[in-house]
């Protein structure tokens, strides 16, 4: 069988099938924002919240793309500037988008000096990884957003999206994943338990420190505004993990085959422990908690999905529906400093707790042949397998080096922010919710139990003695027909 000729499109490097899987990996991720946190963001939240914290997930996902090519992708993956951080420059022209993807600071070397294992360069152009890559930085900011939810002022939040991507996701990501000394020391982070997890949940925590708790009544009584659409959303989250943790080996290979099967088999199994300990604890299972298992699931497994055998996930998997579980359900309530700081969508739980977990049993169960198909050490693995405590120290040590950055730099971002323009809105604008906050409402619908008045909503005569509804300034009020 001959090979067809190369052309201009088509070079001998290329591989189409890796180049349509992570295109199609990085189309999944992406629907996990965009619409899938979206539609979660705006149906868990009470209804007056819906539009706003629907925004502030659209607008982060559009901020972070424009950041993310003009500095952002080559400060997580390019050339090093410091040990934790690469060198600012666009990835936005012909020549460096078409050219062979390739991460430069990825090559590790022995101790004395020789090579170990080759810089990757996955077999298909610069363009796909840019935005592989950039999906990953936005669902980042999308998930810290559930921390700050139904409160935070929308003007401090479009300032807090870029300083963020820039100073605190890209040097977690150059530090564990583009070549940093935390990638060339050995700490294992597969895809994203520590860099997108671990920084969302602690840099959310902060987050909400800084910018304030919501209403009281917010606070007491905060019941979804429609649960199936919530569903729904989570539905996308989950499916969307395929992309996530399959498109980390950066080809269509067995280590994905591997990660795709590991992380369903978690998620499942954290969602079906998570339901039991709410039955068992209150008496009945519920939707909330059991997205919540899956989500916690979904992040336990991702530190390691495609470095841990099948029986590994299912364990991590319980254990992502317990610990988590026990932390938000039962040490919240004993905790002063979790109960002060209002964390709307317990992020710090779902994502922080379950990251940190997911990467310490990685330390432990990660698989020997596993490791040697993916990790750039060789002789990598799990304490379970003979890695030694030192794995389990260098996963504790990567994990306490991405919370206290996130923790300074997310407090930094926020006080400068804060001498611009509040990051709270204020209580009137918090007491009526979308209509002050955008000047639109999620629902066409008179609500709340308010009373049709012509005086305060506008009216016309029709025939038959009708009174239409006709005012839609300030945003959609819907029609109301009254008899």
């Amino acid at each position: 069988m001959t090979t067809p000729p190369s052309s201009p499109s088509s070079p001998d490097w290329l591989n189409k099938g890796d180049n349509a899987w992570q295109l199609v990996a990085a189309t999944l991720v992406g629907l996990q924002s965009m619409p899938g946190l979206v539609i979660l963001y705006g149906s868990i939240v009470k209804k007056k919240w819906a539009i706003n914290s629907a925004f502030m997930a659209i607008y982060a996902f559009a901020a972070s793309l424009i950041v993310w090519v003009l500095i952002g992708y080559r400060m997580a993956f390019g050339d090093k500037l410091l040990p934790f951080w690469g060198k600012a420059a666009p990835a936005l022209g012909q020549k460096y988008l078409l050219a062979r993807a390739a991460l430069p600071e990825t090559d590790h070397y022995y101790h004395n000096g020789t090579l170990e294992t080759p810089m990757e360069e996955p077999f298909y152009p610069m363009a796909t990884l840019v935005a592989f890559q950039f999906t990953f930085a936005a669902i980042t900011l999308l998930l810290l957003a559930g921390s700050v939810l139904a409160r935070m002022s929308i003007k401090a939040w479009m300032a807090f999206v870029p300083l963020w991507l820039i100073f605190s996701y890209t040097v977690g990501a150059f530090s564990l994943w583009g070549g940093g000394f935390l990638y060339h020391w050995g700490v294992i982070d597969y895809s994203g338990g520590y860099v997108i997890h671990l920084s969302s949940g602690v840099a959310g925590f902060t987050a909400a420190y800084w910018v304030g708790p919501r209403l009281k009544s917010d606070r007491e009584r905060f019941p979804p505004n429609n649960i199936l659409l919530m569903i729904a959303g989570a539905g996308l989250l989950w499916m969307g993990w395929s992309g996530f943790n399959g498109g980390a080996p950066y080809a269509a290979n067995i280590i994905s085959s591997v990660a795709i099967l590991n992380t369903n088999v978690s998620a499942s199994a954290s969602l079906l422990v998570w339901t039991c300990l709410d039955v068992l604890y209150f008496g009945k299972p519920s939707v909330i908690g059991a997205i919540q298992g899956m989500i916690t699931g979904l992040v336990c497994i991702t530190p390691g999905a495609g470095l841990v055998q099948g029986w590994a996930a299912m364990l991590m998997g319980v254990l992502a529906g317990s610990v988590p579980w026990f932390s938000m359900m039962v040490l919240h309530k004993k905790s002063a400093l979790l109960q002060q700081v209002d964390d709307t969508l317990a992020v710090f739980h779902t994502h922080a707790v379950a990251g940190l977990l997911g990467g310490v049993l990685t330390g432990l169960l990660a698989e020997p042949a596993l490791c040697r198909r993916f990790l750039p050490v060789t002789g990598a693995k799990g304490t379970a397998y003979g890695g030694g405590v030192m794995q389990l120290v260098k996963q504790l040590v990567g994990a306490a080096f991405v919370a206290a950055w996130n923790v300074v730099v997310t407090t930094i971002i926020l006080i400068v922010i804060g001498k611009f323009t509040p990051l709270r809105m204020s209580e009137e604008e918090l007491a009526i919710g979308d209509d002050a906050a955008h000047g639109e409402e999620a629902y066409a619908l008179w609500g709340d139990g308010e009373r049709y008045d012509a005086t305060r909503h506008g009216s016309v005569y029709g025939d038959q003695g009708l009174i239409v509804n006709s005012r839609v300034a300030n945003g959609a009020r819907g029609v109301t027909i009254q008899l």
